[in-house]
């Protein structure tokens, strides 16, 4: 169990790390589906490759930092004792495979937007398929313990980058791997429509990092053991509403670049309904089946059982979650930044950071799984009303 509190004190750092890919990525797309919309092939073909640039450039950081300084960035996660020597073999190889994570990621929502949505269904079936495969190759059969399962998922990340690059190296939509002319006002750009996203993506690295140290404080080892099994379950979770909304993303840009109200409203309402489904889906699995769940990360009997405990009272935030994400891409999709980051802000760096801290201080244990919960509930108040305010006139087109 402790390699599991280990990678899980790692996970700041991956989340981090996607973060910043997400910034880029999406701030190209974004960008990209408006001029698709405008009918500006060029446009959209140049913030594209500026996209691109920016994803390959966060790659090659995160891998000088990662692998170069590997001991302070863990030192900083808050891993101690026998957890140090594990994050770090986890922080070193998973920041080796970095550029292809970074590229790969960024190719998705393009080729999403490019028109080609089931190659991405594809990549990511890969890519999930291989790494549970290796995963159990690495720290099974060839106990290479984190190690291996940091591998498995670099491993998995360049393969899925060599799939999805078929669709541009085949020539299958209107975007292109090109030379182009850098132009510093797009890559602005790119990073304010992307940072709405870059900060939502940084509530759960903060989330996690301040829910280590309240359980660290709280339960002890067995409370950051519990968490890591639920961790890799929230990142599941996670992944369908940000895949929702990402999806939907081209469709509210496309919607907004043509000025078209009825669209837009009906893919929002479509959007929430889809992250609200696909969330509770998720939620009714956690709660109905937590023991069989919990065995499938290796746990001994006292860990499966503390985990089932406490696995519902945690996992109900997932679903207004999801809400509070599709409301953040419908905010920057349209143009929305400062609404966009200001509700980021609130949910990634403050509502989440002072209930979780703040809130067992008052209440006690019994509520400390729940606040996760709290914060999102706490964070969908602020975001209707953002929402109401921004368009008590009708939606307004720049």
């Amino acid at each position: 169990m402790q390699a599991l509190g280990a990678v899980n004190l790692a996970l700041p750092f991956v989340l981090i790390v996607q973060a910043l890919n997400a910034m880029a990525s999406i701030g190209g797309v974004t960008i990209t589906a408006i001029r698709f919309g405008r009918g500006d092939k060029q446009g959209a073909q140049d913030a594209f490759m500026h996209a691109v640039t920016v994803n390959f450039l966060v790659g090659c950081l995160v891998t000088l930092i990662g692998c170069g300084l590997t001991a302070p960035v863990c030192r900083l996660l808050g891993a101690t004792g026998n957890y140090f020597e594990l994050a770090k073999d986890y922080v070193f190889w998973w920041a080796l495979f970095a550029i292809a994570n970074s590229v790969s990621l960024n190719l998705q929502s393009f080729c999403r937007n490019d028109g080609d949505p089931g190659l991405v269904a594809v990549t990511n079936v890969v890519i999930t398929v291989l790494n549970i495969f290796l995963d159990w190759l690495f720290v099974f059969p060839m106990q290479m313990g984190v190690k291996g399962a940091a591998i498995a998922t670099g491993i998995s990340q360049v393969v899925g980058l060599c799939v999805i690059l078929t669709h541009f190296v085949l020539k299958k939509g209107e975007l292109r791997i090109q030379k182009y002319k850098p132009q510093g006002k797009l890559y602005r750009k790119i990073v304010l429509r992307g940072l709405p996203e870059a900060i939502a993506q940084f509530s759960t690295p903060v989330t996690t990092f301040c829910m280590n140290r309240t359980l660290m404080s709280t339960y002890g080892d067995i409370g950051i053991n519990a968490f890591s099994i639920i961790s890799y379950l929230s990142s599941f979770t996670m992944s369908v509403f940000f895949g929702a909304s990402e999806g939907m993303q081209p469709l509210f840009g496309q919607a907004y670049g043509a000025k078209e109200d009825e669209k837009l409203r009906h893919y929002y309402r479509a959007g929430q309904i889809i992250s609200v489904v696909g969330s509770a889906l998720c939620v009714a699995i956690y709660v109905i089946f937590p023991h069989a769940l919990c065995k499938l990360f290796g746990a001994d009997d006292v860990t499966i059982d503390f985990t089932a405990d406490h696995m519902w009272e945690y996992c109900w935030g997932f679903i207004v979650g999801s809400i509070n994400t599709m409301i953040s891409a419908y905010f920057y999709s349209t143009k929305r930044s400062g609404q966009a980051i200001a509700l980021n802000i609130v949910r990634s760096l403050v509502m989440n950071s002072l209930v979780i801290t703040f809130v067992p201080m008052v209440f006690g244990k019994a509520v400390v799984w729940h606040t996760f919960g709290i914060f999102e509930v706490l964070v969908l108040i602020v975001a209707l009303t953002i929402k109401k305010l921004s368009e008590r006139r009708g939606i307004v087109y720049k």
